[in-house]
């Protein structure tokens, strides 16, 4: 098994935490952005809005999530010894799987895949992100 990210929050107020610092850095990404676009002051203060800004810092915070990626097996061998439950997304006739577990939200979710660890990783993360922390954050 191996881990791609390193934030793995063990806690509701971990998770907050770390989506509420992630807020700076959302607004200096688009403004770059933007910036690189050329966009005037009269383009950027009619596109660049809070959802905009929302968007970038969601996708920052779902970036830094720890998920697992193993086999099936092994995959199986971890699920047995998770107490919560686990959505998995993807089909049962492949050779890998991605997740992302948590606990303390009493969940995990995985993507079964074949090929493009990076994509099912990508996957997992924007599915952590929606059915786990969206409401939450």
């Amino acid at each position: 098994m191996r881990t791609e990210g390193t934030f793995a929050p063990e806690t509701w107020d971990e998770a907050r935490s770390r989506y509420e610092s992630v807020g700076s850095t959302a607004q200096t990404v688009v403004r770059e952005v933007a910036k690189s676009m050329d966009f005037d002051r009269e383009e950027y203060d009619e596109r660049v809005t809070g959802d905009v800004v929302e968007t970038a810092r969601q996708a920052i915070f779902a970036e830094q999530l720890a998920v697992h990626v193993d086999d099936a097996e092994g995959f199986e061998a971890w699920r047995d010894d998770y107490p919560h439950e686990v959505r998995v997304a993807g089909s049962d006739n492949v050779d890998r799987v991605a997740w992302h577990p948590a606990p303390f939200a009493g969940t995990a979710v995985a993507a079964t895949f074949q090929n493009e660890p990076e994509a099912a990783v990508a996957t997992t993360r924007r599915m952590a992100f929606n059915r786990i922390y969206r409401e939450e954050l």
